[in-house]
């Protein structure tokens, strides 16, 4: 994510939702997207994080945001995610790894010795102009949904 520019525009994209619909950053125009990048649906780590912000999403709706997540899993798997968890959020499906490169998530990771490449479980807060207004690279999932609701408060003022 370090290729982010705060006050730049926000990369465009043109992924499927959980309901096999094509959607856009402009789709969200003139409302602030939390737009965070996951690794694997139904891990433990990325469901924590897409039910806290499940959990949040009509708190973020009042702030004018929407919440929408990015992983490289298949429609259908979305599908069975956000049944199986009672998900709210926006799921979109990045197979290509478009937006995942675009974004800067995609990377070579290191686990047990071995290489390989991944998604960078990253946040990016984009306003309602479209431009890149705070990131969090790197995240950590605890306590991560109060940090990103901290920080669209302070931008909004």
């Amino acid at each position: 994510m370090e290729n982010l520019i705060i006050g730049s525009p926000a990369p465009a994209f043109s992924l499927h939702n959980d309901e096999n619909q094509s959607v856009t950053l402009e789709s969200f125009h003139n409302k602030w997207i939390v737009l965070y990048f996951y690794p694997k649906d139904n891990t433990s780590g990325c469901t924590l994080e897409a039910i806290d912000f499940s959990r949040e999403l009509e708190w973020f709706h009042r702030q004018n945001a929407e919440v929408v997540g990015i992983s490289p899993d298949s429609v259908k798997s979305h599908c069975n995610f956000r049944d199986k968890h009672d998900l709210s959020v926006v799921l979109l499906s990045d197979p290509e790894k478009v937006a995942l490169q675009a974004y800067g998530v995609w990377a070579l990771k290191k686990m047990y010795g071995r290489e390989y490449y991944g998604v960078v479980r990253g946040t990016c807060l984009i306003d309602p102009q479209g431009k890149i207004a705070h990131v969090w690279p790197k995240v950590k999932v605890k306590g991560h949904v109060d940090a990103v609701k901290e920080k669209l408060m302070e931008l909004k003022g």
